[in-house]
């Protein structure tokens, strides 16, 4: 008679996120977006698994700071679309760095990240703030340098 098989059980570990702080003065719009990126997914930590949502959060100060180099403030170009006939909008990067200079930060990391219900699990965990001032002191963030 043949003996059973053990029962085998997937073991998943304690997610303790953490707070980051991120000065986004000076700094390169794509290069920063990536690094953002690997920390809300949690690819710095050991636990990191791509089915798992181990991510830790994230916040951003001094988001109208953030430099384009070359040409981009002018010719990049950002597009949406209002789902109607003729609806396709355009707006410039030096358009939107005026109105809402933390857009051009989310929509970075955004396009970074799976586009799937983990990605938007993820990009929930994204603060940008333009100034210095955040409502996050209470989590006592732990300040990054990037680049």
């Amino acid at each position: 008679m043949a003996r059973p098989l053990p029962i085998q059980k997937t073991t998943f570990p304690k997610v303790e996120r953490k707070w980051y702080l991120v000065d986004a003065a000076d700094k390169p719009l794509g290069r920063l977006a990536t690094r953002i990126a690997l920390l809300l997914q949690g690819k710095n930590e050991p636990t990191w698994s791509p089915h798992l949502d181990n991510g830790n959060f994230v916040v951003v100060i001094n988001a109208e700071k953030v430099k384009l180099t070359g040409k981009k403030v002018k010719q990049k170009v950002y597009y949406h679309h209002s789902g109607y006939p003729g609806g396709l909008k355009s707006q410039t990067a030096e358009q939107i760095l005026e109105s809402h200079p933390e857009r051009l930060i989310e929509l970075a990391v955004k396009r970074m990240l799976p586009k799937t219900t983990l990605g938007r699990h993820q990009f929930k965990r994204l603060k940008v703030y333009t100034g210095e001032h955040h409502p996050h002191e209470a989590q006592k963030p732990e300040k990054v340098e990037l680049l």
